[in-house]
């Protein structure tokens, strides 16, 4: 028996967010090949079927992300297995967005979830990181996070997630670089394409228009030169 563990944050108010984007990429997983309907189970939501020949368990932990280690420990421990037999789905950082990388072990970089999973089950489990990109600035991560996916994401996020799902035999397989290879050919193997360059003037235009309403609520000079010129364009008598 094979677990694949998709991280995220239960709730609807979450369900866009790029933090939960293991969550879609376990549901892509399931959709595409012809898993059970998703039922609660050790403090999760698990969906069962077979890749490879071997049947196969999805979880998404609905322990919310700090804690997914008590689920995927409890469905380990259940089933009696290791975390040879466990496969992790999560979001990375440090990948530019649609970039994935694969390994067993290693640190946590900083990921909550993964650090949950690390203390509950131990690290030499598979490691599948889906790149979200990193917003720039250590206080905007939060927001970025928990931020959701843009329409414009869409261009890379379903062919990764269409991609993961086809090709999830080759992660029971144990054949991570065959994966990599029909990963890349799904993708375009070049990650995020650019951000239009119309987008950032829209932006700047809306920021310049608030500047510009900002400065119309200027008060006007009450003595001086200008403020007998304007009075007297006004129609208003000087004092």
């Amino acid at each position: 028996m094979f677990i694949i563990a998709g991280l995220g944050n239960p709730g609807g108010q979450y369900a866009g967010n790029r933090h939960n984007i293991g969550f879609m990429a376990v549901d892509a997983i399931a959709d595409s090949n012809g898993f059970s309907p998703w039922s609660a189970k050790f403090k999760g939501l698990i969906s069962e079927g077979s890749l490879a020949g071997e049947k196969v368990l999805l979880i998404k932990p609905q322990t919310f992300m700090n804690l997914s280690g008590e689920a995927v420990g409890e469905v380990l421990r259940f089933y009696k297995l290791s975390v040879a037999d466990l496969l992790v789905i999560y979001d990375e950082l440090d990948l530019i967005p649609g970039k994935a990388r694969i390994k067993t072990g290693g640190g946590s970089g900083g990921h909550n979830g993964i650090k949950s999973i690390d203390a509950h089950c131990g690290k030499d489990y598979r490691r599948l990181r889906l790149g979200i990109g990193h917003p720039g600035d250590k206080a905007r991560v939060h927001g970025h996070v928990l931020g959701n996916f843009a329409k414009v994401d869409s261009e890379w996020l379903e062919p990764l997630l269409a991609g993961i799902a086809s090709n999830a035999d080759l992660l029971v397989r144990g054949q991570d670089s065959q994966f990599m290879n029909k990963l890349a050919l799904a993708t375009g193997g070049s990650g995020a394409p650019p951000q239009p360059a119309a987008a950032k003037p829209v932006r700047k235009a809306k920021s310049h228009i608030h500047k510009a309403r900002q400065h119309g609520q200027q008060k006007m000079p009450e003595s001086g030169p200008m403020a007998d010129m304007l009075k007297k364009m006004f129609g208003q008598k000087k004092d």
